[in-house]
């Protein structure tokens, strides 16, 4: 039976916590077994097996127990009965009475890598999650099916030559088990072809790389790969998807206006009114890494109007725009938005961010009826299936790094340049300074205050931009526009960088939306604890019961007080017998499903 977990015990990488359970050396054999402390995975399996509560403990961690790393934590379980201002202490159970003294929370981690369990719920949430926005559901309106969709693809520019795979001309029956023959890596042919590098190194690779080969996403020198510009472009990546879509918006408004089609006037809160397009995108993205650890965008972009009564719902889009409209708009985007990142003391021009090559942009046209070029069950599919995939590709996974961390990486590799270019570019600007001039240049302001001023009703010499004697009111606006003035003029624009370094400069969430494309997680989430809550009270479930709604009866409230304790299982028996547990009631669920299709599937036929 597989278990959960790839590993019982946390690996060692860069950056990790240790794990709860120390090491130590095994008793010898001739010690008595009442001296004897258990010391291996086989040792603790067997205490817990002889405990008499085991039971009761594998209900108690049955929440959390496919977790690989459970968050540990202890307090109290309060029951309270509550009328109107007064509240009574009825009940009280503490952790201390509970097995192993801790109660078990499942860790949530979106990462496979990290804990696979928690991750595979995450990526149910997000298929559901984008599904929904293209059929409808879970408080979407079922109208959706019939906006017009399209399935991009995005790709980062070149950076330098790199060991790719591609198959020219497919002959399997699925892609997902291509055994095809790929093209040469890099084979030149034509005349005038430069062989090597300034540096000596060879551009030719005659090699057809497999799945898996270590060279693939490599740059064939790593002296011409540009490092720095491809860190600072995965840091500038949303904001350029940002722009692009602004730019498809307008392309998409403008299109409204050739055909005749008048602006929707919204009043807004204030009473003021504004034009808008009748149009717009609404979006569902994830971006993963690609193995030469640059960003690969997959989006979902689908059309819909606007009700100028209610802009927030959700509107099929006027009569005659279909996804061909999208793509157009989507294509003279990508092809026309660039902008250059604040200068820096690397490179006092800034770098340009744009996309790569127009012609390799992908889009698909989505068919929610499965006819189409890609149905909605594959793109919801594929965008959950990357939701949980994070660095693994490339070969590196860490924790947030420290300077002794990146000291510690090799600075020759691919992935080691690309940590260390992170770092040296998000440097603090007092250590910034022209390389190679050894002298340090002020590249951002330092001065924080204006320069000294008299104020002419008072006499009183201030660097302020408003004297406070004059203006006590005003002193709140006035910390808060310095405070604004000096985060846009004195700040290091790539600081984060640094914080981002384990991630190559990508920073935010993998798995982003517009907020009118679908539902949440924090709504699924929710959805899921009433369910359980009602699970064994059907009853309960048809309506949902506030405390506010019923202050002047008595009502019945269970509060939690609990502080956090540590990070996973005791040892590594108990994270085997959790892990092996969990595994055995999913295989138990998947046969009962398997059992009611059947029957099903017989009943109808």
């Amino acid at each position: 039976m597989n278990v959960s977990t790839p590993t019982v015990a946390p690996s060692p990488v860069l950056g990790a916590a240790p794990a709860a359970e120390p090491t130590r050396t095994h008793p010898r054999q001739s010690e008595p077994w009442r001296a004897f402390r258990p010391e291996t995975t086989r040792d603790h399996i067997a205490v817990r097996a002889a405990s008499t509560d085991m039971d009761a403990w594998y209900a108690h961690i049955a929440p959390a127990a496919a977790c690989s790393q459970p968050v540990r934590l202890t307090g109290g379980l309060f029951t309270i009965v509550r009328t109107g201002d007064r509240a009574t202490i009825i009940d009280a159970r503490y952790t201390d009475q509970m097995p192993d003294g801790v109660l078990y929370k499942a860790c949530g981690n979106r990462r496979a890598s990290v804990c696979p369990a928690c991750a595979k719920l995450y990526q149910q949430d997000a298929y559901q999650l984008i599904r929904a926005g293209l059929v409808g559901g879970k408080g979407v309106p079922k109208t959706v099916a019939t906006h017009p969709a399209v399935f991009a693809t995005l790709t980062a520019p070149s950076f330098g030559p790199v060991h790719t795979r591609v198959v020219g001309k497919h002959t399997c029956q699925r892609r997902a088990r291509c055994d095809c023959r790929p093209n040469p890596c890099r084979a030149r042919t034509g005349k005038g072809d430069v062989k090597t590098c300034p540096h000596g190194q060879s551009l030719v690779c005659f090699a057809r790389h497999e799945e898996g080969d270590s060279r693939l996403g490599r740059p064939l020198c790593l002296d011409c790969y540009d490092h720095d510009h491809h860190v600072v472009w995965n840091l500038y990546a949303p904001e350029l998807w940002r722009r692009t879509k602004q730019a498809a918006e307008r392309y998409l408004h403008g299109l409204a206006r050739d055909r005749g089609l008048p602006d929707a006037i919204v009043v807004t809160a204030s009473g003021n009114t504004v034009r808008k397009s009748p149009v717009g995108l609404s979006h569902g993205k994830v971006h993963e890494l690609q193995q030469r650890a640059a960003l690969h965008y997959h989006g979902i972009l689908r059309l819909d109007g606007l009700d100028p009564t209610d802009p927030a719902r959700i509107v099929p889009s006027p009569a005659g725009f279909t996804s061909h409209d999208i793509e157009a708009a989507l294509r003279h985007a990508a092809a026309h938005i660039s902008f250059t990142t604040p200068d820096h003391p690397d490179r006092p021009g800034g770098w340009p961010i744009t996309w790569g090559d127009p012609k390799a942009l992908d889009v698909r046209h989505v068919n929610v009826t499965g006819r189409g070029e890609i149905s909605d069950q594959q793109v919801a599919g594929y965008l959950a299936k990357y939701s949980t995939k994070s660095t693994e590709i490339t070969g590196f996974v860490s924790k947030r790094l420290t300077e002794a961390d990146v000291r510690a990486i090799e600075p020759d590799t691919h992935v080691g340049r690309l940590v260390h270019a992170c770092w040296r570019i998000g440097r603090p600007r007092a250590e910034c300074h022209v390389i190679g001039s050894g002298r340090l240049v002020p590249t951002w302001r330092t001065a924080r205050l204006a320069e000294p001023w008299t104020c002419p009703d008072c006499g009183r010499r201030t660097r302020l931009a408003m004297c406070i004697d004059c203006n006590p009111t005003r002193q709140e606006d006035i910390d808060t526009q310095r405070a604004n003035q000096r985060k846009l003029a004195n700040d290091n624009p790539y600081a984060r960088l640094r914080r981002w370094a384990h991630m190559f400069g990508v920073g935010g969430h993998l798995f982003t939306k517009a907020r009118r494309y679908s539902v949440t997680f924090a709504a699924l989430r929710a959805a899921r604890i009433e369910f359980r809550r009602t699970e064994t009270t059907p009853a309960a479930a048809d309506a949902v019961v506030r405390t506010a709604d019923h202050t002047a009866e008595e009502t019945t409230l269970i509060v939690g007080s609990f502080t956090f304790a540590g990070i996973g299982w005791h040892n590594s028996g108990d994270a085997l017998l959790a892990n092996t547990s969990a595994a055995l009631a999913r295989a138990r669920r998947q046969a009962a499903r398997d059992a009611l299709t059947n029957d099903v599937a017989t009943t109808w036929h």
